[in-house]
């Protein structure tokens, strides 16, 4: 089968960045069937323009990159006009390209454009992925006020539902939140998903920063430091802790990353917190490694409960509990599995707390990082989803 996919923000280990498609591809190549996927560069991947249109190949997966590169640290203008730009120069690759079956992974949702296009012209079936519930994410998040922009988003939105043969959803808030808009589409839900392999391996100590301590406890962040993040908790539970001994080691990058920084500063917490920017995954393992448990955040809005945070995944296939503060599934999740802390986004001495249990309660830390391990080998494992993902496009199509 050849599946053609427009996905932006494609990466392999070797960047800073998801490698869900990546990990999904190759496997698919292995299968037999041929992969291309249509992506651009973004600022935390790997994955270069070699002029405006490029073509390179990885492990048997071509990737055609449009130089039109994205960056959480742009405005909503520059990122949408970016977004727009893409679409408009993959429809070329909608219309022109051999495939059975068309991909179109969010956000943003412009990536569905190329793939109604060659669903409406081609005949070809349309997947679409819901990696952001998006119009909702942005109008929640004050991004998109104008009404009347509102109702084309939400209409447009309820279209590419509608137009497609099979919706995936990366969670179940996702799912309930498409089938508000569409009850009758098909969606089958594929979680982002653990790298058991690489999370697996021999631990090794990453190259540390002067002056840094692995003798005492350390605590981790790896992901994003954006708006909807808000790492503002953990910095906030951090300084309710802050009689405690323990060092804290932000990985990312982001909009938030400098006022991060400066308010660690004024509450006189520089000397226990790190921020390394973006560094390779090859060496996030390393971290986490050497992390009692690792805080996944979000702002407290209902869309953001829904989220499926690729930090979460990678934490649990390294066998490290996390404290977090959503209120949806993942929550759930924790409660159910036993493999973490949630704690109220608007209580930072709840954070305090859980910091103070991993490192006074080892035995139990120990435990529920086991508990996060099994749940990655067992339910988030990527060949098992690769597979589930594959299973759901060769039923569309046949």
């Amino acid at each position: 089968m050849k599946i053609l996919i427009f996905y932006q923000y494609f990466g392999t280990p070797n960047g800073g960045w998801s490698t869900r498609y990546y990990e999904f591809t190759r496997r698919w190549v292995k299968e037999g069937h041929q992969i291309s996927v249509v992506t651009s560069p973004y600022y935390k991947s790997d994955i270069k323009a070699d002029g405006f249109i490029s073509h390179q190949s990885i492990e048997g997966v071509e990737l055609i990159v449009i130089d039109s590169p994205d960056s959480n640290k742009d405005t909503f203008f520059k990122r949408a006009w970016n977004a727009l730009r893409f679409s408009a120069t993959a429809t070329y690759f909608a219309l022109t390209h051999p495939h059975d079956v068309v991909i179109s992974s969010s956000g943003p949702i412009t990536t569905a454009i190329p793939g109604l296009l060659s669903h409406w012209i081609r005949k070809k079936p349309l997947v679409f992925e819901v990696r952001d519930l998006w119009p909702k994410g942005g109008i929640e998040l004050g991004k998109l006020r104008n009404p009347f922009l509102q109702k084309i988003a939400l209409k447009f939105e309820q279209i590419v539902y509608s137009s497609s043969s099979l919706v995936i959803a990366c969670s179940e808030g996702m799912k309930s939140g498409i089938r508000e808009v569409s009850p009758t589409s098909e969606v089958l839900v594929i979680t982002n998903s653990s790298d058991t392999e690489l999370f697996g391996k021999e631990s090794i100590i990453p190259k540390l920063p002067e002056r840094f301590d692995t003798n005492t406890p350390i605590f981790l962040y790896a992901g994003s430091l954006g708006l909807m993040d808000d790492c503002r908790q953990i910095v906030h539970g951090l300084n309710v802790a802050k009689n405690i001994t323990f060092q804290m080691v932000f990985i990312g990058d982001g909009a938030e990353k400098e006022y991060l920084i400066q308010l660690t500063k004024s509450l006189g917490l520089e000397n226990k917190v790190w921020f390394l920017g973006l560094i390779p995954k090859t060496e996030v393992v390393k971290w986490f490694s050497l992390a009692s448990a690792s805080f996944v955040t979000f702002k407290d809005l209902p869309v953001l409960h829904t989220s499926s945070p690729n930090k979460m995944f990678d934490s649990f296939a390294a066998g490290v509990p996390i404290i977090q503060s959503t209120r949806g599934w993942i929550a759930d999740l924790v409660q159910e599995h036993e493999c973490g802390i949630n704690v109220d986004p608007s209580k930072p001495e709840e954070i305090a707390k859980a910091i103070h249990f991993f490192i006074h309660n080892p035995e139990k830390a120990k435990l529920m990082g086991e508990n996060a391990r099994k749940l990655a080998e067992n339910e988030f494992n990527r060949t098992i989803l690769a597979t589930k993902f594959l299973n759901g496009i060769l039923e569309t199509v046949a």
